[in-house]
């Protein structure tokens, strides 16, 4: 990824009137910044469709770039990382959504393309009922499954209570954050993410100096979802963030699940709703997430690698053999990754593992993963 390229992309967020959507859609038909503003100033020679008003807002290029130009020096001094949506260090499971950022400020050591990815998300008001709900869930969730990225938004109640007990549990565990990576808010939570930056990292689209208007921090709840496989809401009023977050994990389509609490509990209403609505699965302990999931255990893992190994698989194509290959390195993935890393396109992978499946050889999962049979 060139500097030009990353000063490019960030540019392209600075035009106004141009959503996050359009964004998005405009990245994906070159995935190249540096092509769409080599042709700013005559935009419709590769999008033939512009509107009047993406026209215009290609008027601003050169002003965005000189601010593009001051963020990318200022992220280099502090050690800030820009992922744009072509750098394989951004998020493939976000990429996929249709409003995803076209780059992601980061800041941290975690890789956000780990096997697997789990927000923890809820109240501000977290009473200690639901404290003790994540950090039992995350207690037992490192017995089962110790590799796994917990992320969760740095805020008061649930989210801070996720982070600090993934901490405590050796997970690595990432912040996404609704401002700029130059401060950070709340302020009380400066020790925790200090830790996070050794042991997980802080993730946002925001450019420094943004203010911290309360749209971004709904804006930041769908990265929250769209990073990862499942959503697990822990408590939340009959409104919330948590809540907001949890349906936008529905709408991309990723597992959700909910712990129910007291009947009339105020800070339980969200959850019980979404389960009663049949809006979430119903959780009461780590373990129904991974068996869910068809995530394989650590026990399960152990006596794998004592079993006896199985015959050589039936003959396979060259296409088939690669989709092998990539899951022999890592099993249990989403078509997304598996893509990814097999370097073939979703459309003709989905006919790859239909017929891998009739083979005998991988076997489709809960959670939209696919399941070595080795």
């Amino acid at each position: 990824m060139t500097q030009q390229e990353i000063i490019n992309t960030i540019a392209l967020t600075r035009l106004s009137h141009i959503g996050i959507v359009g964004l998005a859609d405009l990245y994906r038909r070159t995935e190249s910044a540096t092509e769409i503003v080599s042709h700013a100033r005559n935009i419709r020679d590769i999008v033939p469709d512009a509107s009047d008003k993406l026209v215009a807002a290609f008027g601003n290029i050169d002003e965005a770039l000189r601010a593009a130009e001051a963020e990318f020096a200022q992220d280099c001094d502090l050690g800030i990382e820009p992922l744009t949506m072509a750098d394989e260090r951004y998020p493939q499971r976000l990429r996929e959504c249709a409003d995803a950022p076209i780059i992601l400020y980061y800041k941290g050591q975690a890789d956000l393309n780990q096997l697997r990815v789990v927000s923890i998300v809820g109240t501000r008001h977290a009473t200690p009922y639901g404290q003790d709900l994540v950090r039992r869930f995350i207690t037992e969730l490192r017995q089962l499954c110790p590799q796994v990225l917990i992320v969760s938004g740095l805020a008061y109640g649930v989210d801070i209570c996720a982070h600090r007990h993934a901490l405590e549990q050796g997970f690595e565990t990432v912040g996404v954050l609704a401002h700029g990576l130059d401060e950070l808010y709340p302020t009380a939570h400066k020790k925790t993410a200090e830790e996070m930056l050794s042991q997980g990292g802080l993730l946002t689209e925001y450019m420094m100096q943004t203010r911290m208007d309360k749209s971004n921090f709904v804006r930041r709840n769908r990265i929250v979802a769209g990073i990862a496989d499942a959503v697990v809401l822990v408590e939340s009023a009959e409104k919330g963030g948590g809540l907001i977050t949890a349906r936008i994990a529905r709408d991309y389509n990723r597992d959700v699940f909910a712990f129910p609490g007291p009947v009339g509990a105020k800070f339980s209403e969200g959850c019980n709703h979404m389960i009663r609505d049949c809006e979430a699965s119903l959780i009461c302990q780590a373990r129904d997430l991974v068996d869910t999931m068809g995530w394989p255990t650590e026990e399960a893992v152990t006596a794998a690698h004592h079993s006896e190994e199985r015959p050589l698989f039936p003959d396979l194509t060259d296409e088939e053999q690669k989709v092998v290959d990539a899951l022999l390195r890592q099993n249990d993935l989403q078509v997304n990754m598996l893509s990814v890393q097999s370097g073939i396109a979703i459309g003709r992978l989905s006919a790859l593992l239909f017929s891998l499946e009739m083979k005998n050889v991988v076997r489709s999962m809960a959670g939209g993963t696919f399941h070595l049979m080795r």
